[in-house]
């Protein structure tokens, strides 16, 4: 078994967190009560809680784009990333940094997008063509 990534934290409405994991991202539900409910996040455990949101700043600074921090996100191989990003955009998501290529032609060159959830949690996604590229220099 590969570990597993679980993750926590907090969405202002359930209903409208269902309808974008479940509907837009697509990830599948889980086991869920009445204040919290659990998405397979493209293979980890997200657990999303009624309750006040972290405060987010675009402070994190990575080539020539703030990015909000914290965030969060997934690393995907390229063609799924690039499915993604297809079908966010065509969903008409409002995107912090719509879907793009960091680093092109050096190493970690990546696809990456920013957006944030219906709550304000900030999340990315990038794709590599070659997860030996997640940690090049």
């Amino acid at each position: 078994m590969n570990s597993l990534f679980h993750l926590a934290y907090h969405v202002d409405n359930l209903e409208t967190a269902r309808q974008f994991y479940g509907g837009v991202l697509g990830c599948q539900e889980g086991r869920s009560t009445e204040t919290w409910v659990d998405f397979n996040f493209f293979g980890h455990q997200i657990s999303l809680h009624l309750g006040e949101p972290v405060n987010t700043e675009n402070t994190g600074m990575v080539g020539e784009h703030r990015v909000p921090m914290p965030h969060f996100g997934v690393i995907l191989d390229m063609p799924t990333w690039e499915e993604i990003a297809k079908k966010l955009t065509e969903s008409g998501l409002s995107f912090e940094i719509a879907p793009t290529i960091r680093f092109p032609g050096e190493p970690g060159q990546q696809g990456t997008m920013f957006f944030r959830d219906p709550s304000g949690n900030p999340i990315e996604i990038k794709g590599f063509a070659d997860v030996a590229g997640v940690y090049a220099t």
